[in-house]
């Protein structure tokens, strides 16, 4: 497989976003992989996709994080529901061919439910279907790996952000967790950032979630997200958030007289990121875009 871009020049290739223990370099307790956006679709989609996983697992990852868009849209007007089986099985052909021995955590993005089924009681209508063909227990979730405790948002309620039951367990969980474990947030939106300034795309509630991760500033100590399909870092009262770009770039195109180069979005190349994780609590968000 070439590997040109991992030693392509680029200002955003491999480029450390976050803080690392001070002094003597430590290793960390959890190296994590974070893929969003990847909107598979047919033609040379799933090649790129899987050229991309290969990529990823020489960084040898404990498991990855998945910021939800996983397959290319099912939420338009009028999706018939073969497009949606067949999308999710391309989606299943390269998760199962690529990552046997990879435990992989999602959240729901807005494109990944079909909200055109025939009636709210189709098994394939909206969040439901998604959760079980992610694999994942609930349309939100926690667990725990490293020391480090793993919290996964649906923020696809209105206004872009979490309903009133999701917020109450958030709350609780976050109670519940032992003084100073440090914990990773994950939403499919930005939760705080740069790029919801200038293209919107965040969660509405961020000053009630600020609000609640102060009250919770010995734990929660990284937000990462996707959709936006552009990277920015941001640091607010201690905590890291990080919207990590998109595996598919410009949904998998050449791209527009506004991309900098082949398949960018904007500025942005496609590409993932990797999350070193240290029992302090502190973080490095690294940044590899992909050359397709």
């Amino acid at each position: 497989m070439e590997r040109r871009s991992f030693v392509k020049s680029f200002p955003l290739a491999a480029v450390a976003l976050g803080a690392a223990p001070a002094g003597k370099k430590k290793k960390p307790v959890l190296t994590v992989a974070h893929i969003t956006d990847i909107h598979i679709t047919k033609g040379d989609a799933p090649a790129k996709f899987k050229q991309c996983l290969e990529q990823v697992k020489q960084h040898k990852p404990d498991f990855f994080l998945n910021g939800g868009d996983s397959i290319m849209d099912a939420s338009y007007d009028k999706v018939p529901r073969e497009q949606v089986t067949e999308l999710w099985s391309v989606w299943d052909e390269c998760v199962q061919s690529t990552l046997q021995h990879y435990d992989m955590y999602a959240c729901i993005g807005n494109h990944d439910t079909w909200w055109a089924a025939p009636s709210h009681e189709d098994d394939m209508y909206g969040k439901d279907y998604v959760v079980k063909r992610l694999g994942i227990p609930h349309r939100y979730y926690s667990f725990d790996k490293g020391g480090w405790h793993f919290i996964i948002l649906d923020g696809n309620n209105k206004g872009i952000s979490l309903d009133e039951e999701q917020m109450e367990w958030l709350s609780r969980d976050l109670d519940n967790l032992q003084a100073g474990t440090p914990t990773l947030v994950m939403s499919h939106y930005p939760i705080l950032g740069v790029i919801p300034i200038l293209e919107g795309g965040g969660h509405s509630d961020s000053k009630q979630l600020k609000t609640l991760f102060y009250k919770h500033r010995d734990k929660v100590k990284v937000c990462i997200s996707g959709h936006e399909h552009l990277v920015d870092t941001a640091l607010y009262n201690g905590v890291h958030y990080f919207c990590n770009g998109a595996v598919s770039g410009f949904w998998w195109g050449k791209g527009d007289e506004h991309s900098a180069g082949p398949y960018y979005y904007e500025e942005t190349p496609p590409g993932y990121a990797i999350l070193e994780l240290y029992a302090d609590g502190s973080v490095e968000n690294r940044y590899y875009p992909m050359e397709y």
